[in-house]
């Protein structure tokens, strides 16, 4: 899982986890979070599909994903026509889908917000897990049956068109042509569909090992994130089991993925974040862009707070540190280490006041740079020792052990610490 503002890389770490893994389920989410993945020369970028499809394994959409079937479709056919085996993916008959509605409603919305927009993706996914909590949502399930279809489409467009028409100034939209057209992608869909819950729960009684892929990251979760700034579903560790249909006592481990800086899309506060040329520069080295959306991603300095805050919230058990590589072009690295608050108090913790959170100042230790490429480092001993003493600052200040680190874009581009014992497959 995500232990920042997400874009940590966890699409490369589950890719390379995968390897040693039987099932890759995804839990949370929906199209609006990607994973880019460099394998043999090529780069892949997925939506919905976990990134366990790459290494040929059972992949899982689960009961916690908000699913767009145009997208996932599209998803599918880009897969199968690069010679990705496509046929291991098993979708939940209880995921919620992201219909027509959904989107113009999430677009409209950030217009009419203006200034005060939260910086969704636009993709529908907010007002679809609320349509979900109003028990009024549209699931998998009922795709496949035309008539439950048919009465659900009647209900929602009943209200929902009113809502396009007068509040937002929008087209409405027609029964007979989404009727038609969900129905179609039901039949594209219906080899996938499965009871995932019992599925993984077989897997883990066969003894099989499963990769839980989570979507997002920490401080965008829905209960602990920096709200209104934030996802729609439960990002931390704790919403695995419920998103996949498991208990809580079948995680085994927690691990949590990070960058060697910090970045995040959107609105919302950012204690780190660089000012000027080194955030540009960050950026263009990082290549700081939306994998589904392309948009740039506000670039900022390592902070040991809110990566603190994620440990204890997520139960954190390893740390994979990504992207190792892009410092290096730095002399200089400060990294946070406490928070100034409005009273002139300094905080190691993460503030529980949003308002404290908004105005605190970061209190920077600065480390050496080491000023040495490492993408061709294939064994952790060559680290140049600035590069080391920074893994070593990150593992002493957090209590808690690195044991991935990232020196590049590719899959093979990863230093392997001693391995979480239910990884070491």
């Amino acid at each position: 899982m995500g232990a920042q503002w997400g874009d940590e890389g966890k699409g490369k770490i589950v890719d390379l986890l995968a390897e040693h893994s039987d099932l890759v389920c995804r839990y949370n989410g929906g199209p609006n979070a990607g994973h880019t993945i460099v394998a043999n020369g090529e780069t892949y970028k997925v939506r919905h599909i976990p990134s366990g499809i790459l290494r040929g394994k059972e992949c899982v959409i689960g009961a916690g994903c908000v699913v767009d079937p145009e997208v996932l479709v599209e998803e599918l056919d880009e897969l199968a026509g690069r010679g990705i085996a496509i046929d291991r993916l098993h979708l939940s008959t209880n995921a919620h889908v992201i219909m027509p509605w959904h989107v113009a409603i999430d677009r409209a919305g950030e217009r009419r917000l203006g200034k005060l927009k939260i910086g969704t993706t636009k993709r529908g996914i907010g007002p679809t897990y609320a349509d979900k909590a109003f028990r009024l949502g549209i699931r998998v399930q009922d795709l496949f049956d035309p008539k439950i279809l048919r009465q659900k489409l009647e209900v929602a467009l009943a209200e929902k068109n009113v809502w396009l028409e007068r509040v937002y100034g929008t087209a409405p939209l027609e029964l007979e042509e989404l009727a038609a057209r969900y129905e179609e992608l039901a039949q594209q869909l219906r080899p996938y569909i499965t009871d995932t819950s019992l599925l993984v729960d077989r897997a883990l009684r066969e003894g099989k090992t499963v990769l839980l892929e989570g979507a997002h990251a920490t401080l965008l979760d829905l209960d602990h994130g920096t709200y209104p700034f934030v996802t729609s579903s439960s990002t931390v560790a704790g919403g695995a089991a419920p998103g996949i249909g498991i208990g809580p006592t079948r995680i085994d481990e927690v691990v949590g993925v990070a960058k060697a800086y910090v970045t995040r899309v959107g609105e919302g506060p950012f204690p780190t974040e660089i000012e000027g040329r080194d955030q540009e520069r960050l950026r263009e080295l990082g290549g700081e862009f939306g994998t589904v959306t392309g948009r740039e991603r506000r670039c900022g300095w390592l902070d040991l707070v809110a990566l603190r805050y994620a440990v204890r919230l997520n139960g954190i058990t390893s740390l994979a540190l990504t992207k190792l590589d892009v410092l290096s072009a730095f002399t200089e690295l400060p990294v946070c280490v406490r928070y100034r608050l409005r009273d002139g108090s300094e905080t190691d913790e993460f503030p529980a006041y949003q308002s404290d959170f908004h105005h605190c100042e970061p209190v920077y230790e600065t480390l050496p740079g080491w000023n040495e490429p490492l993408d061709e480092i294939t064994e952790l001993d060559d680290l140049p020792p600035a590069a080391g003493a920074y893994v070593d600052f990150v593992q002493k200040r957090l209590e808690v052990d690195v044991s991935l680190i990232g020196t590049g874009r590719e899959r093979e581009r990863v230093l392997a610490l001693p391995r979480p014992a239910a990884l070491s497959g």
